[in-house]
């Protein structure tokens, strides 16, 4: 004779383990927004620089609206640092996770990149809380 458990496990299995996937899926919108509203925020210390949305124009930093996806170093009407041209060229391109490297500490990431000591960027500005980075560079993907 076959347990209960047995018998009801094959039928029920593949509606809890939807469920339970269904239930991941609705959860991690949730974190995900919260970081993204932090990264919002955030970006209010970088706004004086850069700009986002519909008809931003490139300031004193380059418009970091579809920044996720763009080859570095690239921007129409923006004069980038060689050396973020040279990791471009180089194929780097901007995902969330390296561009909140970027963000904390940008000189020193295209020096790592490139495997240059004499690497700069233009930005001079720093954001060193890496969550905060994180959140900033989710927020710009949320952009996209």
């Amino acid at each position: 004779m076959r347990s209960l458990s047995s018998r009801f496990l094959p039928k029920f299995a593949a509606p809890l383990a939807m469920a339970a996937i269904a239930s991941l899926v609705f959860i991690a919108p949730a974190s995900a927004q919260a970081n993204v509203v932090n990264g919002a925020s955030v970006f209010n210390s970088c706004a004086g620089c850069h700009k986002v949305g519909d008809g931003a124009q490139n300031a004193s930093g380059p418009v970091l609206t579809d920044v996720i996806g763009r080859i570095a170093g690239t921007y129409e009407g923006y004069r980038f640092s060689n050396d973020l041209i040279a990791a471009g060229q180089s194929g780097l391109v901007w995902s969330e996770d390296n561009l909140a490297e970027f963000i904390a500490d940008p000189s020193g990431f295209l020096k790592e990149f490139l495997d240059d000591s004499g690497a700069r960027s233009k930005m001079p500005f720093r954001l060193r809380d890496e969550d905060n980075a994180t959140d900033v560079a989710a927020y710009l993907a949320s952009l996209n």
